[in-house]
C-alpha cells in the first residue's frame, strides 16, 4: 500500500493517475466501526456498531444529529467526523436563518463534498479520514447519502460502510428493492440486522449499537432526527430472534410427529 516516491503529497499524481493519501484516507474508512444507512418514502434509518477502542474504555459516538431533519452516522477518525458533523450543524442553522426553511439534503450533502474535496488539492492539508452516511428528510421524501473522502458523494437506497461491511451489503443487496414500501418498525429491524453480520459471532444487544431514525408520519407532520433508546432498541432485537427461532421449533415438532406416525417394524 505504501507508494515512498509519490504519497508524500496529496497533490503529487503518481504516473498511474492516483492520489495515495485520498486512498489512504479511504482505508480509514473501511477501518472504522461499522455503520448501516437505509430508507423508504418516509423515513430514514441510521445504525452503528458500537466498539470500543480497549475493554477498560467506553465507545465513541458514531451518530450524530445535525438538523431536526437530518443525521450523519460516520466510519473512520471519529475526530474529523465531529468537525464535518459541526461544519453541517452550522450549514443548517444559517440556512434556516436566511431562508427559513429546513436545508434540503441534497444540497446539504453537496457543501459536505465540497468542503472534502478542498482538502484533495491543497498541499498544507489532509483529506479526512472519515466516510459519512447523511440521512434526512426534506419535501421531496427520505434520502440517504454517502459522502467520501475523495469528495464524491452518492445517493443509496441503503448502504453499508466501515470494518466487515461488505456482509451488510449483501444483506442489503438482497432485500433492497422494496424498502420504499417499508415501515419505519422494519427498516430498523433490517438496519439491527445488518449491522449482526457485521459482528462475526458476537452477539448483538442493545449495548453494541445505536440507531437513529427521521420520517414524516401518516399525518404529514416531521419526525424529528432521534436516537432510539436502549430499551426499545433491546425489544426488537428480542422479537427478531423469537421470530427466527419460531421456525426452528415448528419444524422439528414436525419431524417429531412424521417419526412418531411411521409404522413399526415387522420382527
Amino acid at each position: 500500500m505504501f507508494r515512498n516516491q509519490y504519497d508524500t503529497d496529496v497533490t503529487t499524481w503518481s504516473p498511474q493517475g492516483r492520489l495515495f493519501q485520498v486512498e489512504y484516507a479511504m482505508e480509514a474508512v473501511k477501518q472504522g466501526s461499522a455503520c448501516v444507512g437505509l430508507r423508504s418514502r418516509t423515513h430514514a434509518v441510521l445504525a452503528a456498531a458500537n466498539k470500543p477502542a480497549s475493554e477498560l474504555s467506553s465507545y465513541q459516538r458514531k451518530v450524530f444529529r445535525v438538523a431536526e431533519h437530518a443525521g450523519v452516522a460516520l466510519a473512520g477518525l471519529t475526530a474529523d467526523g465531529r468537525v464535518l458533523s459541526r461544519f453541517l450543524r452550522n450549514e443548517c442553522i444559517n440556512h434556516s436563518f436566511v431562508y427559513e426553511a429546513p436545508l434540503p439534503i441534497s444540497r446539504l450533502a453537496l457543501r459536505l463534498a465540497d468542503k472534502a474535496q478542498v482538502c484533495t488539492q491543497r498541499s498544507w492539508k489532509r483529506p479526512y479520514g472519515v466516510g459519512l452516511l447523511v440521512a434526512g428528510l426534506d419535501e421531496s421524501g427520505a434520502h440517504l447519502y454517502y459522502n467520501c473522502p475523495s469528495g464524491n458523494y452518492f445517493e443509496y437506497q441503503a448502504f453499508a460502510i466501515g470494518s466487515r461491511s461488505q456482509a451488510a451489503k449483501t444483506f442489503l443487496e438482497r432485500r433492497f428493492e422494496g424498502y420504499n414500501d417499508y415501515t419505519p418498525e422494519q427498516l430498523i429491524k433490517d438496519a439491527l440486522s445488518a449491522i449482526k453480520e457485521t459482528l462475526q459471532g458476537e452477539k448483538l444487544t442493545s449495548a453494541n449499537c445505536t440507531v437513529a431514525i427521521v420520517g414524516r408520519k401518516d399525518d404529514g407532520t416531521i419526525e424529528p432526527f432521534e436516537m432510539i433508546d436502549a430499551k426499545r432498541i433491546q425489544e426488537i432485537i428480542d422479537s427478531m430472534e423469537a421470530a427466527e427461532e419460531a421456525p426452528a421449533e415448528s419444524s422439528s415438532m414436525q419431524e417429531e410427529e412424521k417419526g412418531s406416525d411411521a409404522a413399526p417394524m415387522d420382527i
